[in-house]
């Protein structure tokens, strides 16, 4: 297969970008999206241009890392990450759009590459959960109703990648910070801390510069762990509830 690739290049944070045109020519179409860059920056190397610099890592749509924008979608058409993503999903001579991941708090570092740290800051900002260590507990001392456990595990499927945020109008983190508050807030052992989570993670969160939710539903219709807006919403409630708390003095 062949195709005409309009890439996003940028030297780096400070400097001005630009597109770049380059062939992409006899790619398999079993090729995966990355495979395919690999390629093409194979042929640069040959013809002593400097490669393409874009994110990846376990390449099994597990680590969320691969954040490239493929004709204005967070990971291209589909549901997958990048790197699930394959050529044959593409038309033959067909003309395909490469971007960083769009969002202010996302700082282009160089090329397709951006600095997602802010996601990072807002992890730690959550802390930890009041669990001892050690041994592991038996599976039936702590009882977990069903519907709870599938909800915990919907939130915990979130894998970070930003998609969400750079679907975004706003480039809103918040399907990200509701599923990492809400996986922890559903159980057990996270609860004592769930108040103090969801203030100290929404905060930094806006610190980082993310937009509020605008509605538009982008971030569900990119996430590739079909992770659901529902718990935009609950993070919504946990919020103000763990505000009205702090105002008032309660313990959090």
């Amino acid at each position: 297969m062949n195709f005409t690739l309009r890439v996003w290049r940028q030297d780096g944070p400070e400097t001005a970008g630009r597109f770049e045109e380059y062939p992409a020519r006899n790619i398999p179409d079993e090729a995966s999206f990355l495979e395919m860059l690999d390629l093409v920056n194979e042929d640069l190397i040959g013809k002593g241009i400097e490669p393409v610099e874009f994110d990846h890592d376990c390449r099994e749509g597990i680590c969320g890392t691969c954040s490239l924008t493929i004709d204005g979608v967070p990971h291209g058409p589909g549901r997958g990450t990048t790197c699930q993503l394959y050529m044959r999903s593409f038309r033959e001579g067909e003309v395909i759009v490469i971007e960083p991941f769009r969002a202010t708090p996302f700082p282009i570092l160089r090329d397709l590459t951006v600095d997602r740290g802010a996601f990072d800051t807002i992890i730690q900002s959550g802390g930890f959960i009041s669990e001892r260590s050690g041994s592991a507990p038996d599976a039936n001392a702590v009882p977990i109703p069903k519907t709870i456990a599938d909800l915990a595990m919907d939130a915990a499927s979130c894998i970070g990648c930003g998609a969400c945020a750079a679907a975004c109008p706003n480039s809103s983190a918040m399907l990200f910070v509701g599923a990492k508050v809400s996986h922890l807030g559903l159980l057990p052992q996270g609860k004592p801390e769930k108040n103090r989570r969801a203030l100290s993670m929404v905060r930094s969160m806006d610190e980082a510069g993310f937009g509020n939710c605008s509605n538009y539903y982008a971030c569900e219709a990119v996430c590739p762990a079909s992770i659901p807006a529902s718990f935009i919403a609950s993070l919504n409630r946990q919020y103000a509830v763990a505000a009205a708390k702090e105002t008032v003095g309660a313990t959090l």
